[in-house]
């Protein structure tokens, strides 16, 4: 199961429900599998992961995607997804992988700082409110299990700081639901259109190049606030563009023109 797919909530295999009780976990250099979990993963990149890498490496996101992701299907037929590359070398080991740990660990993707849980996010009662479920992982070669530390989902999220990756995976959840739905039907895989969501997603020193030259800000309502942090923060820049997508290729009023 993806994180942060809109789905049922029905207990994938291998997993299990975590409520408010508390489990056991603990990760640390004294544990017998340390750093194993950090070799040949198989890990889905959502666009926040790969906003703060990107920034993190001090990288444009265009090379950061050349670089370090390949294309991979998607939760839908309709948009793509991208995948981390693992190091060429033994082992298969994550690139920002080192002697002493992890390079990157400040600004580690979403699926990282969650494990050993998976979060998943449904809509409630028809409504437009998202409720989230966390599911605990069993790698048997994980003795973290083991451990005597205990936390609850809410002391986990403040201690992996995962409420502004939450955050961001949840617009995206959003977007990618309404990607599934095929908005570019008639052009095709690839299409313009297709290419344009994939740029406002993954590229996104692309779509502030893109933003500036077309001058979208100037199209929409935006107070002098919201303004200016979107021309600043990247952040604020992924936002506007999911809004921005959301409006013009699905017509919705999550923007408003001038």
């Amino acid at each position: 199961m993806k994180s942060d797919e809109i789905r049922d909530t029905l207990v994938p295999e291998g997993r299990t429900r975590v409520g408010d009780e508390p489990f056991r976990f603990h990760c640390h250099p004294g544990v017998s599998c340390y750093l194993h979990c950090c070799h040949k993963v198989e890990m889905f990149l959502y666009p926040y992961d790969i906003l703060r890498l990107k920034n993190c490496l001090g990288l444009h996101s265009g090379e950061f995607l050349r670089r370090h992701t390949r294309i991979a299907p998607g939760s839908h037929p309709y948009f793509p997804a991208l995948m981390l590359n693992m190091a060429d070398r033994e082992g298969r080991p994550c690139p920002f992988l080192t002697d002493s740990g992890c390079s990157v660990y400040r600004d580690r993707p979403s699926s990282c700082r969650t494990y050993p849980l998976e979060r998943g996010v449904e809509r409630t009662g028809g409504t437009d409110r998202l409720k989230a479920h966390y599911f605990m992982t069993h790698h048997p070669y994980c003795k973290g299990h083991d451990e005597e530390r205990t936390y609850t989902i809410i002391q986990w999220e403040r201690d992996q700081h995962l409420y502004q990756y939450n955050l961001h995976n949840d617009l995206w959840a959003e977007v990618d639901a309404f990607f599934a739905t095929n908005p570019w039907q008639g052009e095709g895989s690839a299409g313009p259109r297709q290419q344009l969501a994939f740029m406002v997603c993954y590229n996104i020193d692309d779509f502030r190049t893109y933003m500036e030259r077309n001058n979208l800000l100037a199209m929409f309502r935006l107070d002098r606030d919201r303004r200016r942090r979107i021309r600043r923060d990247d952040e604020e820049l992924l936002k506007f563009g999911y809004d921005w997508l959301l409006h013009v290729l699905g017509d919705r009023r999550t923007l408003i023109r001038r």
